[in-house]
This record gives structure tokens, C-alpha cells and sequence, in this order.
């Protein structure tokens, strides 16, 4: 039996389902929603998002995200704790779920609309390589 589910969220369609998916099929645990505000990658990754860089703008907006996910766990009558992160998201997610004793994640196949969704998402595929908590990628 499950009783701590962590649940990536970015506010997408697919990580509103898989938080959708956590309620449903683990009624009695804990779940934690986590935005990660992802910092560049490489060198040149940092100049061309530079306006990404505001850390401070990056927390407020996971917040106003977090807030729709708070909206969907109320719809469901659970509790749901939030919680934003800076850093590079799979590795973010990977980090916590095991230092923090998640029993699941449960993860959106993709954060982004168009071509992508017919192909698992960079961040889905990346922590379903790394985690050793058992993933669930919900579509």
C-alpha cells in the first residue's frame, strides 16, 4: 500500500491527469504536488534564457501553478501539499522522491502540446531511467 505519492506538476494537461490518477487510485495516501523552476542546463543555455534565470518570478509562477493543482485536489475532497523546487527537473524529481521516502511517482507523459505527444516527454523519460521509486506516467 502506497501512503507517499509524489506528483510532478507544470500545469499540463498530462500532470493534471496524473494528479487526477494519484487520487484516484491511491485513496488513502499522502500526496505532495512539486513544480521545479528549471535552471539551464550548459553554458550557452544560461545567456539564452536569461530572463528564465529570475528564480524569484520562477517560485511565484509554480505557486500560481501549484494553486490549479490545490483547485483539482479541493474538486476531490484530499488534501494535497505543494511544494516548488530551482533546479534541473529530473534530477530535482529523482532527488526528492528518494530522499524524502516517496513510495510512487506519478508523472505526466509530457509537459508540452504538439509533436511531443506521441513521444514520451524529456523529463518523463528522464526520471523513469534514473528513479529507483517505481514511476507511473500517466497520459
Amino acid at each position: 500500500m502506497s501512503e507517499r505519492i509524489l506528483v510532478p506538476y507544470d500545469g499540463s494537461g498530462p500532470a493534471a491527469a496524473a494528479l487526477e490518477y494519484a487520487f484516484d487510485t491511491f485513496p488513502d495516501a499522502a500526496v505532495t504536488a512539486l513544480y521545479v523552476v528549471p535552471v539551464p542546463e550548459g553554458y550557452w543555455d544560461a545567456f539564452s534564457a536569461a530572463e528564465e534565470i529570475d528564480m524569484k518570478r520562477g517560485r511565484e509562477r509554480g505557486a500560481e501553478i501549484l494553486e490549479e493543482a490545490t483547485e483539482i485536489a479541493r474538486e476531490r475532497d484530499r488534501t494535497l501539499e505543494t511544494d516548488v523546487e530551482v533546479g534541473k527537473p529530473k534530477r530535482t524529481i529523482v532527488d526528492r522522491a528518494e530522499e524524502e521516502a516517496y513510495d510512487a511517482i506519478v508523472i505526466g507523459s509530457h509537459g508540452r502540446e504538439g509533436v511531443s505527444r506521441i513521444l514520451l516527454g524529456s523529463v518523463a523519460e528522464g526520471v523513469v531511467r534514473r528513479s529507483p521509486t517505481p514511476v507511473i506516467v500517466v497520459r
